[in-house]
């Protein structure tokens, strides 16, 4: 990690519960994070402080501060990590983590930082594997060690021994959301994809799997051995499950591990160049001598006709004041929602290469202020493809090895999904 000691405050800085791991540092260091977070505003402070010689690397979480402090040229990235799974595995003790729970709690807490951490190094941070020998209702130490998982002592922290399912499934699912702003103009301001690749792991016994990817450092690598690369696509911000073994990855681009058992996150990723738009919106606002207003929207579909996108929702906002509605499209529903001042035009069914037209039609007060030009809210949109990915992120195999050589089942499925999809209107 490495960590001297962790703390965990409340919001005024108040010390509820430490951890001294190595004693090198005082543990009236702390007082001095507490003086910064007086001195300066809760937005400006800087999630790693150094001050005479010590570090003070820090999370916020809800009225709670999460603290660790080293005198070491630790990884500040590790630290930060081992303190958000902290955090991961008192929600799943308590449910949701906050003051009131540490203090309700503190014994466990004390015996889990203490299985948690070993020395200010990381050890078990998998909840699954913490209640195997760390539970709620009693805290027996010869207990405790007599019915330690073999996970714990083992080279694989995440999963226990002796896991038996009576048919060995695999299901992986490649899911990405598009963020996308576009100015009134028709300029494309923002777009990125954030994607994560979910699985959910039925399997007997210690397996090993090989997924395989088509990215662009393994097409790259295949090119130089004779092999022309079809596609180019650029990760970035890849973050791994510790399961992978990242060795293998670097050499031959191929994610090798040993899964834990259930659902878990694989990888993380995005990716920010060439992000095409799906469906595109052109908006026209008409008014009539101020006693009505007409809104004219075009919808097209931007990939191709083997998709379809699903369930699409273009919000589109309207004055506070309008009345009357009347609406008429060439494909699927509207319906006014008046509490959230916008009409809601529903597609159930999209499909690719195609372009549809909706009306609609408002009265407002024959009255109305004059406070200066009026700012529209955004179109937004909201839709999923499945068995589709925005940045052709493609599954090239998934290989299950076990012992027992058991059969085994592994599906795959695709699905593209709306983010932070928005329209700026004129």
């Amino acid at each position: 990690m490495v960590a001297s000691a962790v703390f965990i405050m409340d919001q005024k800085g108040k010390i509820l519960i430490c951890r001294n791991y190595r004693g090198d540092v005082a543990m009236n260091a702390a007082p001095k994070f507490v003086a910064r977070l007086i001195e300066e505003e809760e937005t400006k402070i800087k999630p790693i402080i150094e001050e005479d010689g010590i570090s003070y690397i820090h999370v916020k979480y809800n009225n709670l501060y999460l603290l660790a402090t080293t005198a070491r040229n630790s990884d500040a990235t590790l630290v930060l990590l081992c303190l958000y799974k902290m955090i991961e595995v008192f929600n799943d003790y308590f449910k949701e983590l906050e003051e009131e729970s540490i203090r309700d709690n503190f014994v466990i807490i004390y015996e889990l930082l203490d299985e948690m951490v070993d020395f200010g190094y990381p050890q078990t941070t998998e909840p699954k594997i913490l209640r195997e020998y760390i539970t709620q209702e009693g805290y027996k130490l010869d207990k405790i060690k007599k019915t330690l998982p073999e996970a714990v002592t083992g080279a694989v922290s995440w999963r226990q021994e002796g896991i038996k399912y009576r048919r060995n499934e695999v299901f992986l699912d490649v899911i990405e959301h598009i963020n996308l702003l576009v100015s009134a103009n028709g300029t494309v301001l923002s777009s990125d994809i954030d994607g994560v690749i979910k699985m959910n792991v039925l399997l007997s016994g210690m397996p090993e799997l090989k997924l395989g990817l088509n990215d662009k450092l393994q097409l790259e690598t295949s090119s130089k051995n004779g092999v022309k690369a079809s596609k180019d696509i650029a990760l970035e911000d890849v973050k791994f499950h510790q399961c992978v073994r990242l060795s293998n990855f670097d050499v031959n681009r191929t994610i090798t591990f040993v899964p834990p058992d259930g659902d878990f996150d694989l990888m993380s990723y995005r990716m920010t160049s060439n992000v095409k738009p799906l469906i595109w919106i052109e908006s026209f606002i008409e008014p009539h001598a101020q006693s009505r207003i007409e809104y004219v929207v075009k919808a097209k579909s931007q990939y191709k006709v083997e998709s379809t996108a699903s369930n699409v929702q273009i919000i589109v906002p309207v004055p506070p004041d309008a009345h009357s509605p009347k609406f008429e499209t060439s494909k699927g529903s509207c319906v006014y929602v008046p509490e959230q001042d916008a009409v809601i035009w529903t597609i159930k069914q999209f499909p690719g290469g195609k372009q549809f037209l909706m009306r609609a039609q408002f009265g407002l007060p024959s009255v109305r202020s004059i406070e200066g030009p009026e700012k529209k809210p955004p179109i937004k949109v909201k839709f999923e493809i499945p068995f589709f990915t925005i940045s052709k992120l493609q599954v090239t195999h998934l290989k299950i090895f076990e012992k027992s050589g058991y059969p085994s089942h592994p599906w795959v499925r695709y699905l593209s999904l709306s983010g932070d999809y928005q329209f700026r209107m004129s």
